[in-house]
């Protein structure tokens, strides 16, 4: 049975996530311990995922997309140099003035960088080096946001703020970027042998949406990214969103029934990038006997027939959509269902694709400065996922977030749920 979501302008965030980052910006009076600690907490992370690496892991880039483990601990630390401590804390040293030129990113307003694919490359500075670099920052940030006074405070702490919610972005990335290159390591080396994807807590059913206007958008409380915004009035149409995600078991029907062989189930783009390509079933599935194994972080293990299908393609997605007669929801039918807790796995287990594709909202102003380049200089040939996965930071999820990638890219944990006309 479908239930009905309420198009109403208030948000939510998810259901039982931690406060993140404590104090609000705009909260008076500014609790500065608080601030440290949430810095603390997220540098922290950072090193505690990267900690399971070997010096050699730390330096692969197995592909263009992806970056080494090294580099994301480096270029997170360049990101607090380059837009916090070198405007806003008078006197500081630079650590190294040639490393903004490796750990730059794509802040084009910043400086030079090296180029994405050579990130590889970068064998120097070490691994020890890089440590250093990192606590040399951590000492400055705290003793900034220690010594300035209340009103600079006004100043520093969003983009304090936009770094921490940065770095967090990163320390997914780390997962995910590592999981590539040991995916394509013959001796499938697990990130963490006691690694386990969570059960799922599908329900059955269908969220029903009425036809009407909803509000869609960051609601103005608390922390989002400038492509949240402007909140604004977004027409829904009349339909039903699946509770639960799709699971292995149904992609392997899809599979059995030659959905990776038909073209007629392929947008054209897809089906060059993808069928096209080679591909018989999701990133990282390997044939074993006659069933399927799967490379995870805590290494090879036969695919979970009942968990989320993952790491999939929007091409893919859209293939299975068309297999099954039905489609997926936009990003805007997404937030309405899930603004009620009506969605039991929207968050924390796989990123969902949407039909929408990545675009500016009404009014939409990107942030002034090298920070506008951000969000804003991307939106175009991408889609958006909503929700967050297994390898989101706790705490980083938020119901407005709007995460976006091209619809050829798959190495992420990425799965869909399925729509309806109402």
């Amino acid at each position: 049975m479908a239930a009905t979501a309420a198009l109403r302008p208030e948000g939510a965030r998810e259901q039982g996530a931690p406060a993140f980052p404590p104090p609000t910006v705009t909260a008076r009076p500014i609790d500065r311990a608080a601030w440290i600690a949430a810095f603390r907490h997220v540098r922290h992370e950072t090193e505690r995922r990267a900690a399971p690496l070997s010096a050699e892991d730390q330096q692969v880039q197995s592909m263009a997309d992806a970056s080494p483990t090294k580099w994301h601990r480096a270029h997170v630390t360049w990101f607090f140099e380059q837009f916090l401590l070198r405007e806003h804390l008078p006197g500081y040293a630079i650590f190294d003035e040639r490393l903004h030129y490796l750990f730059n990113s794509y802040y084009v307003a910043a400086g030079p960088r090296q180029p994405r694919i050579q990130r590889g490359l970068i064998t120097r500075p070490t691994m020890a080096e890089v440590s250093a670099y990192r606590a040399h920052v951590d000492q400055a940030v705290e003793s900034l946001l220690g010594q300035v006074s209340e009103r600079a405070l006004e100043a520093v702490l969003p983009i304090l703020e936009i770094g921490l919610f940065h770095e967090q972005q990163h320390q997914e990335l780390l997962l995910t970027d590592i999981l590539h290159a040991f995916a394509q390591n013959p001796l499938s080396p697990a990130y963490d042998p006691a690694w386990r994807f969570p059960d799922a807590a599908a329900q059955p059913g269908q969220v029903g949406l009425d036809r009407g206007i909803a509000w869609i958008g960051h609601e103005g409380e608390g922390f989002s990214f400038d492509n949240e915004s402007p909140r604004h009035e977004t027409l829904i149409a009349a339909s039903r969103i699946d509770r639960a995600l799709v699971t292995n078991r149904q992609w392997l029907a899809f599979m059995e029934d030659d959905g990776y062989t038909k073209p007629e189930l392929w947008l054209s783009d897809g089906w060059y990038a993808g069928p096209g390509e080679g591909w018989e079933a999701p990133g990282y599935w390997r044939r074993d006997g006659d069933g399927w194994a799967t490379m995870t972080l805590g290494g090879l293990r036969p695919v979970a027939l009942d968990a989320p299908v993952t790491h999939i393609s929007y091409y893919e997605a859209d293939a299975y959509a068309r297999w099954a007669g039905r489609f997926l929801p936009t990003e805007f039918e997404w937030e309405v269902a899930a603004r009620d807790g009506q969605l039991p796995d929207a968050f924390g287990l796989v990123w969902q694709w949407t039909r929408s594709a990545y675009l500016a909202y009404p009014g939409y102003r990107p942030l002034p400065g090298a920070l506008g380049e951000y969000n804003g200089k991307f939106m175009a040939n991408q889609f958006v996922l909503r929700g967050s996965s297994v390898a989101t930071p706790e705490g980083h999820a938020r119901l407005p977030y709007r995460n976006f990638f091209y619809p050829h890219q798959r190495w992420q944990f990425t799965g869909l749920r399925l729509a309806d006309a109402a």
